[in-house]
């Protein structure tokens, strides 16, 4: 498995065969010539015609879709899905109807490794199946688009009878990417690995060894990482060198998880096929170095930010993963609730002024920002953004990535965006003194600034600007509010059920002040969220409005506590009391609070 890494710089389905799965008409009989489950009678009917008499959807709705499906040969059911006039579990109740096939929760039913190796990863991915286990003589798959020749064709590849049940799609390709893991064959590459390594050590021409450059075992090995890491939703990848092995750790939903353990002889190779791939300096090994590279994984385009530094124990290195695929969220989609939401939207098409986004590494402060900016950008406004890198491309926004060698900073890039007549500035972060000045003057001169900065809540995020040199009036003057921010991980809802919270996770929640709750929730953990408890994240925010009486404490260089404190009488939430309100909502769980906000 290579991947395609680059360097920088159907037929129509009529509509008498609009069914989701395999496209089969609806007069077609269904053959059984394997044993299978299959209904050897007609269909049950059109899948239009089902989810029109079951009252999911109109009849308005089912010739809107059928005249799309005309038009552009997409199946009937994802047309609808796409839509949102139904959901995914409709649509696979209605095509079990349809098939008379029942259906499968592949988020509770265990996939048997066992049965694996009988259909093969790129077969699975091409038709949208997967083996869950053999019972009772036959090979029970799981099918987003079961038809009677995949069956046949399944039997024909597995030696086994076919028993076929449904699936939605999204659960199908979630459960292939979870099994068929890139990673599988790592032990394989590892051996290989040893075997020229220790011919090397011999002084063998290690040309007799039959290892081609793009096959190399270190080559396929950070292949298959990169791989794993866009399947598992992995934010970074951490390989990380110690005196015995080489540690490699995934980030998910903010929380890292070991996934492999490779020789610590493997360790130097890793490190320099990276460093090649992002046109690093492989002899470089003292100073701490940064690249990019872009690498195309599963069909999808992905761009990797790399980082490497020295530790005792050799290189260490963190690739960043950004899915250039994935959607930009809108300021509704980000978790806000409603009030914080449009006080937020009301500040942000402000003529001109400052708006900063404070949090840690990873708290979701550029989502936020593009979130921000694809809201207020139109064609009648320049909005013009200075970023390291360039993460998400917007075809209507001008977007400029610095380059240290080329002697583009944050600052001197904003000082030329400031001559090319802009409405709104985008700067990706403000982290030292000039960039900072530079964007304040600009606040203050007519432009709207939003920009975001490593503290820890919004009110550190003022002393911050303070402690950098930036005048008191100034920062009063310019800033129009600072946005506070974490990400929560969610209760996984294939798993979610009732528990006991400890002692002192119920004391935290009372002295926080937590609304009365006598029944908490958690995950039990899932195949869904890999035995976690959780699945994906949602933002908590507080929002700092700069009213003038914060305003005159700023300029009296008051305390933060002194400022929190007016805040909170004016009627800021904290991110404590946000992620609290989510406990009561059964959204998260006190233990992911105390993780992620305890202090604040």
């Amino acid at each position: 498995m290579t991947l395609a890494f680059k360097k920088r710089e159907k037929h129509h389905e009529s509509a008498t065969s609009s069914s989701d799965g395999g496209g089969r008409r609806a007069d077609e009989s269904v053959r059984s010539a394997h044993g299978d489950n299959l209904d050897t009678t007609p269909m049950k009917g059109r899948l239009g015609d089902i989810l029109v008499t079951g009252g999911s959807i109109s009849p308005e709705q089912l010739d809107k879709a059928l005249r799309t499906q005309r038009s552009t040969g997409e199946k009937l059911g994802q047309i609808l899905v796409n839509s949102g006039a139904i959901d995914e579990r409709t649509l696979t109740d209605a095509l079990s109807t349809m098939f008379a096939l029942p259906v499968v929760n592949l988020h509770r039913e265990d996939v048997s490794p066992d049965v694996l190796p009988l259909i093969d990863e790129d077969f699975a991915r091409a038709n949208l199946v997967v083996p869950v286990k053999v019972l009772d003589g036959e090979l029970l798959v799981a099918s987003a688009e079961p038809t009677a020749d995949l069956r046949d064709r399944l039997a024909t590849l597995t030696g086994h009878k076919i028993r076929m049940e449904i699936a939605s799609l999204s659960d199908v390709r979630w459960a292939i990417d979870s099994n068929y893991r890139a990673i599988s064959g790592v032990d394989d590459l590892v051996e290989v690995f040893k075997a020229v390594d220790e011919a090397r050590r011999r002084g063998t021409d290690v040309d007799q060894v039959e290892v081609i450059a793009d096959d190399a075992p270190v080559v396929q090995i950070v292949d298959r990482i990169l791989t794993q890491a866009m399947r598992d939703r992995a934010s970074d990848v951490h390989i990380e060198p110690s005196d015995q092995v080489v540690r490699v750790r995934f980030r998910i939903d903010g929380a890292l998880n070991q996934i492999l353990e490779l020789p610590a002889s493997m360790g130097a190779g890793l490190i320099s096929r990276i460093k090649i791939m992002a046109e690093m300096n492989i002899v470089e090994r003292r100073r701490p170095q940064d690249g990019q590279l872009t690498v195309t994984i599963d069909g999808k385009e992905v761009d990797v930010r790399v980082s490497t530094v020295a530790t005792i124990m050799g290189e260490k290195c963190v690739l960043r993963i950004l899915d250039k695929t994935r959607s930009v969220l809108r300021l509704a989609d980000l978790g806000m609730p409603d009030d914080t939401h449009v006080a937020y939207a009301k500040l942000v098409r402000a003529p001109f002024g400052m708006v900063l986004c404070a949090g840690p590494t990873g708290s979701g402060k550029t989502t936020t920002l593009y979130a921000t900016v694809s809201e207020i950008g139109d064609s009648r406004m320049n909005v013009m953004t200075i970023e390291d890198p360039v993460e998400y491309v917007f075809p209507s926004i001008n977007q400029i990535q610095t380059n240290e060698t080329a002697g583009l900073t944050f600052a001197t890039g904003l000082k030329s965006i400031l001559r090319q007549d802009p409405d709104v500035i985008l700067v990706g972060e403000v982290r030292d003194v000039e960039t900072t000045r530079v964007a304040v003057q600009s606040a203050l001169t007519g432009h709207f600034v939003i920009s975001s900065m490593h503290a820890t809540d919004s009110v550190s995020a003022l002393h911050r600007l303070l402690d950098m040199g930036i005048e008191s009036f100034l920062v009063a003057s310019s800033v129009l509010a600072v946005v506070g921010q974490r990400l929560l991980r969610r209760i996984c809802t294939s798993c979610v059920t009732t528990y006991e919270p400890t002692d002192e996770e119920l004391i935290f929640y009372e002295e926080s002040g937590g609304q009365p709750k006598e029944v908490f929730y958690h995950g039990a953990g899932c195949n869904f969220c890999s035995h976690t408890g959780y699945q994906d994240r949602i933002g908590i925010y507080e929002l700092l409005v700069m009213s003038p009486e914060i305003r005159r404490l700023v300029v009296g260089w008051a305390t933060q506590e002194e400022l929190r404190a007016l805040a909170v009488k004016q009627g800021m939430r904290t991110l404590r009391q946000e992620a609290l309100n989510l406990v009561a909502q059964d959204i998260t769980t006190i233990a992911e609070v105390i993780r992620s906000v305890y202090t604040l």
